[in-house]
């Protein structure tokens, strides 16, 4: 039978603004929230999905029929608590069950302060997002899903994420040190390589998934991460052999200051050697801004873990985690840059690399957590760029 913290707290809605309205239950904590209402195609990993920082001010929705089967553990959070906006799903399970477990996802939700409902047709929502593109919305539980009009007006209201810079409030306000690599548990099962680079990497963190930082740490590298506001200057003062410009939320050409630093980056040298560089997601961007392309927004974007993607250099097919909702127009690429990688779904630029830097970038999420770790190998690339800066670096001080 379900405890009585799990029943339904009421009525639930999501009103978009186009003034369509989705009715279900409540099931998080009650109010309202707005945001841009995106829909994920993973099968699993909500938990990690719920506490990407790139979901900042998005309201997820989650194809997948059942949510919540195995409840919160506490070791899956991708950053420090949940980042999205509210959440939709279609049926929340009166019980969860795994050996990790630490709470039900609804009851997590609600001590959280996340608005979150159930009982939705996330099908016909899917395919009306998918249709008319992502768009705002209202998610709203208890009293406040009662007043349809007052959530549609709320949900028109929200600015969009076109000229939003979300990364300064998602991203540490200090430099701080990382050590943890992957938990032993998962690495037994995925092999997860044995590190052996001494080398130094600083992380901008401009809404950075700890999974990331965990797969560097896994390949030897000494991790320090400073805020998306850091300038090149402060950057190189950490005397870094390499840099990684992370994932993170909002519009990447509003984000002025990080393109300057990273336009800066890219003409570094440490010990004589160029400064590697790896831009993942919104760093991708920020890259291919910094070095003269242009982005745009995406209908309705990539939100999942079942994305194929094409290395152009070696004809291989990647199956990859996704979220993003902007892309880079590879019509803009200057010469510098080539295309690495492309989408399978809709031929969408999905990677660059320099003609003559070791600057590598990535638009899904090479990290995965969750989904698949087909795209690892580029930590792996990154790594041995660093190792040379390194070697480099002793060389000198010989």
């Amino acid at each position: 039978m379900q405890s009585p913290e799990r029943r339904p707290r009421g009525p639930g809605l999501l009103a978009l603004a186009d003034g369509s309205i989705f009715r279900g239950v409540a099931v998080g904590a009650a109010g309202r929230a707005r945001g841009e209402v995106v829909f994920n195609t993973a099968m699993t990993g909500y938990q990690e999905v719920l506490s990407d920082p790139s979901y900042h001010q998005q309201i997820v929705t989650f194809t997948a029929a059942h949510v919540g089967v195995y409840g919160l553990s506490g070791e899956d959070d991708e950053s420090r608590g949940l980042q999205v906006a509210g959440v939709v799903v279609r049926d929340l399970p009166r019980r969860g069950s795994s050996w990790r477990s630490c709470e039900p996802l609804d009851v997590g939700l609600a001590r959280r302060g996340v608005v979150a409902i159930a009982g939705v047709d996330t099908r016909r929502l899917t395919h009306w997002l998918r249709d008319r593109g992502a768009q705002a919305g209202c998610v709203a539980a208890g009293d406040e899903a009662r007043d349809e009009e007052a959530c549609v007006a709320f949900a028109r209201g929200f600015a969009g994420l076109a000229g939003a810079d979300l990364a300064v409030a998602v991203s540490r306000r200090e430099p701080s040190t990382w050590s943890a690599g992957t938990p032993r548990w998962i690495a037994d099962l995925e092999a997860a390589p044995a590190g052996a680079v001494d080398a130094r990497v600083v992380v901008v963190d401009f809404g950075v998934k700890e999974s990331i930082l965990r797969l560097l740490v896994d390949r030897g590298l000494r991790v320090t991460v400073v805020p998306a506001t850091a300038s090149a200057a402060e950057i190189l003062a950490l005397a870094p052999d390499g840099v990684v410009l992370s994932n993170g939320p909002g519009d990447p050409a509003a984000v002025t200051a990080a393109i300057d630093a990273a336009r800066a980056l890219a003409t570094a040298r440490v010990a004589g050697e160029a400064l590697p560089i790896f831009g993942i997601c919104l760093g991708h961007q920020i890259l291919c801004l910094a070095l003269g392309a242009a982005t745009v927004k995406m209908k309705f974007g990539h939100h999942g873990a079942n994305h194929p993607v094409r290395e152009l250099e070696s004809g291989r097919v990647w199956i990859t985690s996704q979220n993003h909702g902007f892309a880079v127009d590879p019509a803009t690429l200057p010469a510098s840059l080539r295309p690495s990688h492309v989408s399978l779904f809709d031929g969408s630029l999905q990677g660059v690399v320099h003609a003559e830097r070791p600057i590598r970038t990535f638009q899904g999420h090479p990290e995965a957590g969750p989904g698949p770790h087909d795209a690892a190998a580029l930590f792996d690339r990154f790594a041995a760029d660093v190792a040379r800066v390194a070697a480099a670096r002793a060389e000198g001080r010989r």
